[in-house]
């Protein structure tokens, strides 16, 4: 019997170290989760900022790149003669490719009712050139915007666009406000 008590003590406090083996990693695991996903920075591109210098196109890691430009709907005023779809000077409006801005044909023009047009971005056509964005804020509202698509980017510890753009557009801000509205600026909070 006292043999038996001796194994029940030995079991209990190799099975009580186990478990708190076990809970002090479950523990630092939980807090490490908590404390990346609160620390998570994410890249993310001023439009007040962006100057569309294409840089986005050809500079990213990514081909094409993770940078792709996004229409704010709220903001078009869903223009027939829209400065981030035709190209300017054109004589008539007519959807030809010779007419249209984009070189890839990414943005896609659809009738709503007279005189007004919804514009569409094909973001697998998109190859971040900006022209649309440039076009768009010289003759009309500026509702097009180039944004990095997080889906796409492999948020690099030192984004290759960062290092190279001309007007300090591209910064890491915490996920949690992934996606900058134009008007809106926000302080480079990590380097």
């Amino acid at each position: 019997m006292a043999e038996e008590k001796k194994l029940n003590r030995r079991d209990f406090i190799q099975n009580g170290a186990r478990i708190t083996a076990g809970v002090s990693i479950v523990g630092v695991g939980v807090v490490a989760a908590t404390k990346s996903s609160k620390d998570k920075y994410v890249w993310q591109i001023d439009p007040a900022k962006c100057t569309q210098c294409g840089r986005c196109a050809t500079d990213c890691v990514k081909n094409p790149s993770a940078v792709k430009c996004v229409h704010a709907y709220d903001v078009c005023g869903y223009c027939d003669l829209c400065g981030g779809y035709f190209k300017p000077g054109m004589n008539a409006l007519q959807t030809g490719a010779e007419n249209q801005l984009c070189p890839t044909a990414a943005i896609e023009r659809r009738f709503i009712e007279e005189p007004y047009f919804e514009y569409i971005i094909d973001e697998d056509l998109c190859i971040a050139c900006g022209l649309c964005v440039k076009g768009c804020g010289a003759f009309g509202n500026g509702s097009f915007q180039l944004q990095i698509r997080h889906d796409l980017c492999d948020n690099c510890n030192e984004c290759a666009i960062a290092r190279v753009c001309p007007s300090d557009a591209i910064s890491r801000i915490p996920a949690n406000q992934a996606y900058i509205i134009k008007g809106e600026s926000v302080a480079n909070d990590e380097s």
